[in-house]
């Protein structure tokens, strides 16, 4: 009799999927299993597996023909539909990883627990399911733990001897979760965060810092954004819209009621708050709505050298790195006097000691903030330009429009949800 195939999630999540000629298909990302009351194992129904394009799809078991050797083989029939989570399934990474159960020890006690990894095993041709848990222990009581257990061991136990593991648990941790979604890019962790229950999205929301959550906040669709942020202590939120953009944070408040908006507003820097305030007072479908009060900003005595320095600072998105907006003293928006925009390019050509004030693009004619957003997508698609100066009737610059901005307000409403969304190439179903 062979053995049968047996793997942990944790290790298996770290896998490529290969097909049958040996192509790789993706890598694993998470593993999908149900609960019911008819059986004490959950049933393995699939695994989640990203593809080319950081396209998060649905594998069935079925496809899969084995987890051995490093590696998963599948036969090769994928469906590229991206992968939506149903109310029956759950997630092994995402939401089982550091839920805290109850498991049966050596001494017959049952004693508090949390889940470090879940075992799964091949159960017969066709069928998957959880077989065990490595779990941490944290009763505290001298003799509760059986012979040779301590509190904060881990240790392997069968699935039958763990309770509560398909109830979501207060205050669930996320470290786990992150460390294995560490190398995704903001767009890509929201897109995995908005999978999420909400109770586990508030708990994932907590474990990432400030300026991390800021970003992947900026990617979440509208209904996300307002839930986590009012979630959120009124404090650590100041915090979080203080380390967004400001354009995105003031399209974020204007979704909250005005006391909240100003609660908020109060526990901001001063100077942070004032900018949102200016931007709050103009219509989302303007240039005002659209801009942000933090393009790079920059005297005409600056030097080339310098501007690259400037540009080359990693927090700057793409799209505000590649124009340099000019200006007479103070350089805090409102400035002084715009005198015109010098574009990157330009600043690799140019000899680094020589002024910028010496390169500027002044054929680029400036917006006023009540621009339409047609006008400012217009003046973006007429001269190829990334960024788009925005002034007042005195020619003091307020902020810049990007292009990505734009972007944002053209496309659909829900496109950061259907951002994956293509024709399947095979359709299969899940049982």
């Amino acid at each position: 009799m062979s053995t049968p195939t047996r793997a942990f999630v944790g290790r298996l999540s770290e896998l490529d999927v290969f097909d049958p000629l040996g192509d790789k298909v993706g890598r694993v990302r998470d593993v999908v299993v149900t609960f019911s009351a008819a059986r004490t194992r959950p049933r393995v129904i699939g695994l989640v597996v990203e593809v080319p394009g950081r396209r998060r799809v649905f594998v069935p078991m079925t496809r899969v023909t084995s987890v051995e050797g490093g590696q998963v083989i599948t036969t090769g029939l994928v469906n590229m539909r991206r992968f939506e989570q149903r109310p029956n399934e759950t997630l092994v990474v995402a939401e089982l990883f550091e839920r805290e159960v109850q498991v049966r020890v050596d001494s017959g006690d049952v004693v508090a627990a949390t889940v470090q990894d879940v075992g799964i095993e091949q159960l017969g041709p066709r069928g998957w399911g959880v077989t065990r848990a490595a779990v941490r222990l944290s009763a505290s009581r001298p003799g509760r733990l059986g012979i040779g257990r301590r509190r904060g061991e881990t240790f392997v136990a069968p699935i039958e001897d763990v309770r509560g593991i398909r109830d979501a648990s207060e205050g669930q941790g996320a470290a786990m979760l992150l460390e294995t979604y560490e190398d995704l890019k903001p767009a890509d962790l929201a897109e995995v965060i908005h999978d999420l229950t909400p109770q586990r999205r508030a708990e994932v929301a907590a474990a990432l810092t400030d300026e991390r959550l800021a970003d992947v906040i900026e990617e979440l669709p509208e209904d996300d954004q307002v839930e986590i942020l009012v979630g959120l202590e009124v404090g650590r939120a100041a915090d979080v819209l203080e380390a967004m953009e400001p354009d995105d944070a003031a399209d974020l408040l204007s979704e909250l009621p005005p006391e909240r908006q100003e609660e908020l507003l109060q526990k901001m820097d001063a100077d942070e708050a004032a900018d949102l305030r200016r931007l709050l007072t103009y219509d989302e479908n303007t240039a005002g709505g659209l801009m942000t009060t933090e393009p790079v900003i920059l005297g005409p005595e600056a030097s080339i050298a310098e501007a690259l320095a400037v540009v080359r600072r990693q927090e700057l998105s793409t799209a505000l790195a590649c124009t340099v907006f000019v200006c007479r003293p103070p350089l805090e928006t409102p400035t002084g006097k715009f005198l015109g925009i010098v574009h990157i390019q330009r600043l690799l050509r140019e000899p680094p000691h020589a002024p910028i004030g010496g390169i500027l693009d002044k054929d680029v004619e400036p917006l006023l903030p009540t621009a339409s957003l047609g006008q400012v997508t217009r003046m973006l698609a007429t001269y190829d330009l990334v960024g788009m100066p925005i002034v007042d009737e005195e020619g003091h610059l307020l902020g810049a429009v990007t292009v990505d901005d734009v972007l944002d307000h053209i496309l659909p409403d829900d496109w950061r949800e259907e951002r994956h969304d293509v024709v399947a190439h095979t359709e299969v179903t899940r049982g």
